[in-house]
């Protein structure tokens, strides 16, 4: 599968989690734990729990991008872990000013 065609099926699945138009009710709440800095996003397309009580909203979150993921990686042909990689690209352009990243050298950034 082509970069190409990564990015775009990265960008409908930005639409279908919400991050682009229409918000489901989670995605706002998402924003505010993001904006509080309780819950940050990842280089792998996953939140993480910077406070533990977001740790029960951050696992439902995650369990929902799994399932999105797994999806997506089976009908391009490739794996899941590197369609959550493409995704965090997405995350990151339309996360919220103030949300929490963790790179792959595990340190945080904000944006």
């Amino acid at each position: 599968m082509s970069r190409r065609g990564l990015l775009l099926g990265a960008a409908l699945m930005a639409a279908s989690l919400g991050l682009m138009g229409p918000a489901p009710a989670w995605a706002s709440q998402l924003d505010d734990l993001r904006k509080s800095g309780a819950v940050g996003e990842a280089y792998d397309g996953y939140t993480r729990a910077r406070d533990g009580s977001a740790k029960g909203f951050v696992d439902t979150v995650n369990k929902q991008r799994r399932g999105i993921y797994v999806k997506r990686a089976k009908s391009e042909g490739v794996s899941p872990d590197q369609v959550g990689r493409v995704y965090a690209l997405e995350i990151f352009k339309k996360a919220p000013k103030g949300t929490w990243f963790l790179g792959e050298n595990g340190k945080w950034t904000q944006k």
